[in-house]
């Protein structure tokens, strides 16, 4: 299968700009230059970033070069498509520190893969010697502002709020544009790929470049992923799901993936995997007749934490995963106290709770399911309501009381205890 098939049954290919793109993927002129880019507002990308990071790779599986640009000039403004109010500027330090957080993460990821680096950019290198009468004049007549406003990124700031748009954010198109025409000039790069809210960014690049140089210029965009339930994809209880191991664990990230709903799991393999469209098919019936097993979600789980964090921590995040689900823990405290050590050390959620406060008078359970660090209730309220539902376990035992206080004797060795809340959700308690 080429690539332009390949993506398109992955319904990965969401808009292209120019029914020549299927015979340029498939390399009938040699290989092609394609860029995608990422604004650093943090050091770590997220999982939704997966989507444009494995589109670059796939072209270079497809024997195309692919270039990341990190943008350390664009990330000063803030791109507005579909934002529904203009980001917090950040400062040029903090700028710096995150585009070199989000390259050595790029170098993991490709690593991870098997494949080789892809060339790296910074547009705040070229934007630096950028003076802003002569772009105005080299690149700002090349823009017809009422093309600007007609673009739907564009748009729905105009309409959706009072304060409308801010000519910082306004002038990002022209950015985005100046960043494709430099890397066509110093690259050979002929393609843009990014999400489809990056729609009339690309094709404001396509039409300087033509524009300016009188060539072609290609651009196809991926989708903007949502779940199931119509909830915005890589979000979790805990906010934003990372894809650096300081923020999100091996074994979060390996949870997010394993809990994906029954009808996004296989949609997700297409979207985050390198597997052949024909075994996630086969993975898809086995799916369907057996969805108690779970396997399309394991396997999803898995490929997504070998790339992200490598074979190691993915096999540990798995087994920790399948340890604390085993539920043949109750009563068995040696046992479960091996189990909650190898998950502590893949990553699972803890965190610590001075002894004095277990030793005296113990911790009242609500309390500590109502922990903002453990999260596993909102409120004391909803801690009671949840034990009254027969939801919460400690140890793996059900707490039939809410009064149910935490001591001494019920943690296991290594001064560990595992809070649970229904099927899916548990929490490690370490005792220092």
């Amino acid at each position: 299968m080429n690539l332009f098939s390949d993506l398109k049954s992955r319904a990965l290919l969401e808009q292209h700009s120019d029914p020549r793109i299927e015979e340029l993927l498939a390399g009938v002129e040699g290989p092609v230059t394609a860029y995608c880019g990422f604004d650093p507002t943090a050091s770590s990308l997220h999982v939704g970033s997966l989507v444009p990071l494995l589109g670059l790779m796939r072209l270079q599986r497809a024997g195309h070069r692919p270039i990341a640009v990190v943008g350390g000039a664009t990330g000063m403004i803030g791109d507005p498509s579909f934002k529904a109010q203009e980001r917090v500027l950040l400062e040029p330090d903090q700028i710096a520190a995150n585009v070199a957080g989000i390259r050595a993460q790029m170098a993991r990821v490709w690593d991870n893969a098997g494949l080789a680096a892809p060339l790296v950019v910074n547009n705040g290198d070229w934007f630096a010697d950028v003076r802003f009468i002569e772009f105005l004049r080299d690149i700002g007549k090349h823009f017809s502002v009422n093309a600007m406003i007609a673009k739907d990124s564009v748009k729905s700031r105009l309409t959706e709020r009072e304060q409308g748009i801010s000519f910082t954010e306004f002038s990002y198109m022209l950015l985005q544009a100046y960043d494709f025409l430099w890397l066509f000039d110093h690259h050979g790069c002929s393609f843009q790929i990014g999400g489809n809210d990056q729609w009339g960014n690309v094709t404001a690049g396509i039409e300087l470049i033509r524009r300016k140089r009188g060539a072609a210029a290609y651009g196809f965009t991926l989708p903007l992923i949502t779940t199931a339930d119509g909830k915005k994809f890589g979000k979790s209880e805990q906010g934003n799901v990372w894809l650096a191991a300081d923020r999100t664990s091996p074994y979060q990230l390996h949870q997010y993936f394993l809990n994906a709903d029954d009808r996004d799991a296989c949609r997700f393999l297409r979207y985050f995997t390198f597997l052949p469209i024909e075994e996630i098919a086969e993975l898809e019936a086995r799916a369907a007749a057996a969805p108690e097993k779970r396997e399309a979600q394991k396997v999803l789980a898995r490929e997504v934490a070998r790339l992200v964090h490598g074979d190691e921590e993915a096999a540990r995040a798995a087994a920790a995963a399948s340890a604390l689900f085993g539920g043949a823990r109750a009563g068995d405290r040696s046992s479960a106290a091996a189990i909650l050590q190898a998950a502590l050390a893949a990553g699972a959620p803890s965190s610590v709770v001075p002894r004095g406060e277990v030793a005296t008078a113990g911790v009242p359970v609500i309390q500590l399911l109502s922990r903002p660090e453990v999260g596993l209730c909102s409120s004391l309220s909803a801690a009671r309501r949840d034990i009254a539902q027969g939801g919460i376990y400690l140890n793996e035992e059900r707490v039939g009381d809410d009064k149910r206080v935490v001591g001494q004797d019920d943690l296991l060795e290594g001064d560990v205890l595992l809070l649970r809340k229904g099927k899916k959700s548990f929490h490690i308690v370490r005792v220092e």
